[in-house]
């Protein structure tokens, strides 16, 4: 009897143990595929399948934006003209002929820069220096479709133009951001197609603000540039500025050839007050006073006058110096002379010919301005009236 109680005893232990091996094995089983999911992912097939996703702002911006990049090509054709003289030299003409002149070859010169379409009807934004007196414009969309564009209009003083493509509507448009809010050290990625590489990426951050074009020894531009240390070489002009959140904040210009490491955009806000106007074939009217200008110290004026060999006596303040009055222009018509160090206008202090030029720059063609000068030893209020900046200036 002892004995059959001691065999049912070890017959239970074993079916409690194989019992808890079932479970156990059925618990592994439920529990494996969790365990073994991060080793699907090596599987090629499973990869191929999940979204490629990306944490870079960079991307995200280009994503945004670059579909809206265009490329522009442009041809001029140019006849080269014999000088003057020859053709009115009597044996010249004799040996040559009189159709000499209309037998000389043609050159056809191309050009190549990028643009940014901002209005869905297909307008687009680029540099005057891209398209101005151009005599085909094929503009490239992104996507590989090709479109003629007409230039609307042009402003070489402010290097902005606007080129329209017919599309139907059916193009892709950047967001344009608020360059009044861009601060030093911000991100920008510059967008283009320098030296004929299409759809180019670069990165930098914004370098300095309001770089006046005469601070970058281009006097022929009326421009307070966004500097930055993103690359922008030739082919690059008239593509895009953005921001981390790509909007465009500027229009890249190429224009110092010699500028390594340093390049140029011209504010956004200077391109939507204007571009209603381009688009429209209107001239844009910059006022000027007529005035080549420096900015004096009180130490700088100092040096000057302790020359025996300077031609004029500066006055010792801070102020902006007048080098020169153009012949004819306001400044010479509302009696500023060189010499004078121009200390205010409009009741505002100015320091330096930056901040005049500004000021200038956002008054109105015919405006009246109140100046105040510094003449000798004494100060003079002289009321000059802004006129239109004409090619003779």
């Amino acid at each position: 009897m002892h004995a059959k109680s001691s065999l049912m005893r070890q017959a239970s232990t074993y079916i409690l143990a194989i019992a808890l091996g079932v479970i156990l094995a059925v618990s592994t089983v439920r529990v494996l595929p969790c365990q073994a999911a991060p080793i699907a992912e090596d599987n090629p097939s499973i990869q191929a399948k999940a979204p490629i996703t990306s944490n870079s702002f960079v991307t995200a911006a280009v994503n945004r934006v670059g579909s809206a990049v265009v490329r522009i090509d442009t041809e001029r054709t140019v006849t080269r003209q014999v000088p003057e003289p020859f053709l009115e030299d009597p044996f010249f003409r004799r040996f040559f002929g009189d159709g000499f002149s209309q037998q000389m070859p043609s050159e056809t010169l191309r050009g190549l820069g990028s643009g940014v379409i901002i209005d869905p009807s297909g307008e687009i934004l680029t540099n005057a220096h891209v398209v101005n007196q151009a005599d085909r414009v094929t503009v490239q969309l992104k996507d590989g479709r090709t479109f003629e564009g007409t230039v609307q209009g042009v402003d070489e003083v402010s290097d902005l133009a606007v080129v329209k493509i017919d599309a139907g509507g059916d193009v892709p448009v950047a967001p344009l951001g608020d360059s009044s809010t861009v601060q030093v050290g911000d991100w920008a990625i510059a967008v283009g197609n320098p030296l004929g590489l299409d759809n180019t990426v670069t990165l930098g951050i914004v370098s300095t603000l309001k770089r006046s074009s005469r601070e970058v020894g281009i006097f022929n531009k009326r421009l307070e540039f966004i500097q930055t240390d993103a690359a922008i070489n030739p082919g690059n002009s008239g593509g895009p500025l953005l921001n981390e959140r790509g909007e465009v904040i500027g229009i890249n210009t190429a224009i110092r050839a010699d500028a390594m490491g340093i390049g140029f955009a011209i504010p956004i806000d200077k391109a939507k007050a204007i571009k209603d106007q381009l688009m429209r074939g209107e001239k844009i009217a910059h006022p000027f006073l007529g005035v080549q200008m420096v900015t004096v110290t009180p130490q700088l004026a100092k040096q000057n006058n302790s020359d025996p060999n300077s031609p004029i006596d500066v006055p010792e303040i801070s102020g902006v110096l007048v080098v020169r009055v153009v012949p004819n222009s306001p400044a010479a018509a509302g009696g500023i002379r060189r010499g004078d160090v121009i200390v205010q206008v409009d009741r505002q202090p100015v320091a330096t010919a930056e901040e005049l030029q500004s000021i200038v720059d956002n008054s109105q063609v015919g405006q009246t301005l109140q100046i105040k000068v510094q003449r000798n030893n004494k100060t003079q209020q002289l009321s000059v009236r802004t006129g239109e900046l004409e090619d003779k200036y």
